[in-house]
């Protein structure tokens, strides 16, 4: 079964400037302690490590444990240390704290702060008598507590509506090509063409692709729909084609524009005639960056939403189960389809999303941010944020409330936890049918257990 369709390395390898520039430096404080050593000369450093504990997320007070090995044949006074800061580099607190390790012992030292911190993300350096005992990481303190509210301009719902209403007046023309070394007698793949919105509010339709996986057992399917990462613009890779496989479900594996199949040559895509196909865009995420009415992800939300429509001509398609699926980039889309959908959606799931709460990554960093700096022009700091507010996940995030599956790598810099777990905290979906899953060592990747819990989230929604 063909499942994660989705690149997830890709965001973090993306072209992100619209000039030429250095990778961002990562937004870790230093790692070193600079307090001199205090043990004697003639005795071995201790081993030091910082073991997870409770997937390093905690109610009100943290408590890190420092693991401490003695090598030496007496006791040795260990001097703990433990600095944080906000994932905004703002300082919060050093704990201090000095046990004994006995002769050839071992000790759990657990630092935790004097009083409750607020809820949030914060970033902790962990030495022992000088030594780093754990790089520069990050935790979480009740990160389902904050509050990054809406920041909706007044003309937001007008502004999608306008978008959905342009496409509904074009004609989706939709073209069927075959992939017979793909099917099955079960289950027919297609290479599908679609028309959708131009980039702005007039011009000629953009043509997206995607492939589509369609039952033959004459029977209407759950309609499952995969939305990929961030391109890597190889265009020598392989854009991935699923097979017949099962019948048990309708699935559409969209290439929104300028991505993926759209900018391919023939050579790196299933025989499918159409020829070598071009990225007109640039780097997406800076195309028209400013201009709401033609930026890119106007027109990729509104892909989302055609590709849905397509679904529902089809007739093996049940739309009363429909669902949705991505990460990264994908993750984005997948909050884009279920708030912007003609269609409500039952269940969704949506891991280390892109795109969210924009006005707090721009304190935090990444590379998305990095983009956006460079390309912003003559607008303030608060016009960009006003700009970006009609595409972040956390205003996407109040339209939704179906049952959701989502997810943080803790230590990812690509797409940093808190802009993950504030669309999470602003769907309108009911607690009891919402589930976040947290990687504590994990970047950007999937977490363990992630497929399993998708799958089980969408079946116990069929």
């Amino acid at each position: 079964m063909y499942i994660l369709f989705i690149s997830i390395v890709t965001t973090m390898v993306m072209a992100v400037s619209c000039q030429s520039t250095t990778p961002p430096e990562q937004n870790d404080p230093k790692n070193t302690d600079t307090t001199e050593q205090t043990l004697p000369a003639d005795l071995q450093p201790l081993t030091l490590s910082v073991p997870v504990t409770e997937d390093w997320v905690y109610s009100s007070k943290p408590a890190i444990t420092i693991h401490a090995e003695n090598p030496n044949n007496v006791a040795v006074m260990a001097a703990a240390k433990m600095r944080i800061v906000t994932d905004m580099k703002e300082a919060v607190t050093t704990v201090t704290d000095s046990v004994e390790i006995p002769a050839k012992g071992k000790k759990d030292i657990v630092m935790t702060t004097t009083d409750p911190l607020e809820p949030g993300l914060y970033r902790a350096t962990c030495s022992v008598n000088g030594k780093g005992a754990r790089s520069s990481f990050i935790f979480a303190v009740d990160p389902f507590k904050i509050v990054s509210a809406p920041d909706k301009q007044s003309d937001y719902d007008t502004f999608w509506q306008t978008a959905k209403d342009q496409l509904a007046a074009i004609n989706m023309n939709a073209n069927l090509i075959e992939l017979t070394g793909k099917s099955s007698s079960t289950r027919k793949v297609y290479l599908v063409e679609l028309n959708s919105v131009p980039d702005g509010l007039t011009g000629e339709p953009v043509v997206i692709r995607g492939y589509y996986c369609e039952p033959q057992d004459g029977e209407k399917h759950p309609v499952i729909m995969h939305f990929f990462g961030y391109d890597t613009q190889n265009t020598k890779a392989k854009v991935d084609c699923p097979s017949g496989g099962s019948s048990q479900y309708a699935e559409f594996y969209l290439s929104h524009r300028g991505q993926y199949i759209n900018n391919r040559p023939e050579s790196s895509r299933v025989a499918d005639g159409l020829g070598d196909l071009t990225n007109p865009y640039g780097d997406w995420f800076s195309y028209n960056f400013g201009n709401k009415d033609s930026y890119y992800y106007r027109g990729a939300y509104m892909d989302c939403v055609q590709a849905v429509r397509f679904m529902a001509t089809r007739p093996t398609s049940n739309m009363t189960k429909l669902f949705a699926e991505g990460s990264s980039q994908g993750g984005a889309l997948t909050y884009a389809a279920a708030a912007l959908s003609d269609y409500p959606f039952s269940a969704i799931a949506a891991n280390v999303a892109f795109l969210g709460d924009f006005a707090e990554a721009l304190k935090i960093g990444g590379l998305a941010v990095e983009t956006a700096r460079n390309c912003k022009g003559s607008m303030t700091e608060q016009e960009m944020i006003a700009f970006f507010s009609y595409f972040d996940t956390k205003n996407l995030a109040t339209r939704i409330s179906c049952p959701v599956l989502a997810s943080s790598g803790l230590q990812d810099n690509v797409c940093p936890p808190r802009t993950n777990i504030v669309p999470f905290n602003n769907l309108q979906t009911p607690q009891s049918k919402k589930e976040y899953i947290f990687g504590p060592e994990m970047g950007h990747d999937y977490p363990a257990g992630w497929s399993a819990k998708m799958w089980k989230l969408f079946r116990e929604n069929m």
